[in-house]
């Protein structure tokens, strides 16, 4: 089993040191004090989204009514993924409490059913390993490797989930064999609730409810919400600054409410002891540190036209002019998409 380089931790003091120096200590420990009636505030409420964005398309019929409930859902499941994002960084209770945060990591596994203990692998040797190429799960086995634009567009899609099975795959060979058969068992368990939930509602309604209510959700809106999610992480970057290798998108109050503040990415790997209900607070204040370094807000429109209509490479200065690809002519021209 290779080691990695944890290359993240090698820059991470002189990144810390520079921001200290415009962000005092004590706000930082200020920002990292954990309120758990604010964790499950937001619980609740993605619940009660969950479940009456669910009636609403059960009960309608209409396009213009369902479509939006679903698509809404689409980022009601990311907001799951984002709750077992905090589980992971144990960020919840002021006290640890292992079983009822192991129990909490499945709950919020389930609506989009990968594996809590995948995610929270991969995740945390995401941050150890930014900015490598190698190391870093995401950036080795997930971001697109042919910088084609209908190749992107495939992430967008259905295909973002065998795309993402085949990057969780790929590195799972690398995880001990306990863990990787841990995963396989919360992978099949939830995939046998999914299944069960689509089957009880095509029973109790019939098919096109089902589509409405599950299916549509998820193979359709759930992936516009994941990788517009990705797009204001790490796309937009600075390579030779590791302070930019994050993408900084401050957003509105709408982008806050759909992505669960996590349209804050770069904040979190800077303090990733920052609860998500203080990353707005934290923003704030790295505002003059990110004007003093040269690092300018973006926006989802625009980070979308850079991506597709600019035709941008992931994990690249979008702001430097790169090279034109030599054509291609003939039969070398053409690949099939590996999914």
């Amino acid at each position: 089993m290779a080691k990695k380089a944890n290359s993240w931790f090698q820059v991470q003091d002189d990144v810390l040191t520079r921001i200290r120096a415009e962000l005092p200590s004590e706000r930082v420990r200020e920002l990292q004090r954990l309120r758990p009636w604010r964790h499950f505030l937001t619980v609740g409420r993605l619940y009660l989204q969950l479940f009456l964005l669910a009636y609403i398309c059960w009960q309608f019929t209409n396009p213009w009514i369902w479509l939006p409930a679903a698509f809404i859902q689409g980022f009601t499941v990311l907001g799951f993924i984002i709750l077992l994002h905090e589980q992971l960084h144990n960020v919840i209770f002021k006290k640890r409490h292992p079983r009822i945060n192991t129990m909490l990591g499945y709950l919020y596994a389930l609506p989009s059913a990968i594996s809590s203990s995948q995610f929270t692998r991969w995740h945390l040797d995401h941050h150890a390993n930014l900015g490598s190429e190698i190391d870093d799960p995401k950036r080795a086995h997930l971001s697109p490797k042919k910088n084609k634009r209908w190749y992107k567009l495939l992430y967008f899609t259905i295909a973002l989930l065998p795309i993402y099975g085949r990057a969780a795959k790929a590195e799972n060979l690398t995880y001990p064999a306990e863990l990787t058969r841990k995963i396989k068992r919360q992978r099949a368990v939830n995939f046998a609730i999914h299944l069960a939930i689509a089957g009880g509602i095509w029973y109790l309604a019939d098919a096109y409810t089902m589509l409405r209510v599950h299916l549509i959700p998820m193979t359709v809106f759930f992936p516009i919400a994941f990788i517009l999610n990705r797009l204001g992480q790490h796309y937009w970057i600075d390579p030779d600054d590791p302070v930019k290798w994050g993408t900084r998108v401050d957003g509105s109050a709408p982008i806050h409410f759909l992505f669960l503040w996590s349209n804050f990415h770069i904040e979190h790997h800077y303090f990733p002891q920052v609860p998500m209900y203080n990353l707005k607070a934290l923003n704030r204040e790295l505002r003059p540190f990110f004007e003093k370094v040269g690092m300018p807000n973006r926006t989802y429109p625009e980070l979308l036209w850079g991506w597709l209509v600019r035709n941008k490479k992931a994990h690249t200065n979008w702001d430097v002019t790169e090279p034109a690809e030599p054509t291609v002519h003939g039969a070398e021209a053409y690949s099939e998409p590996r999914l």
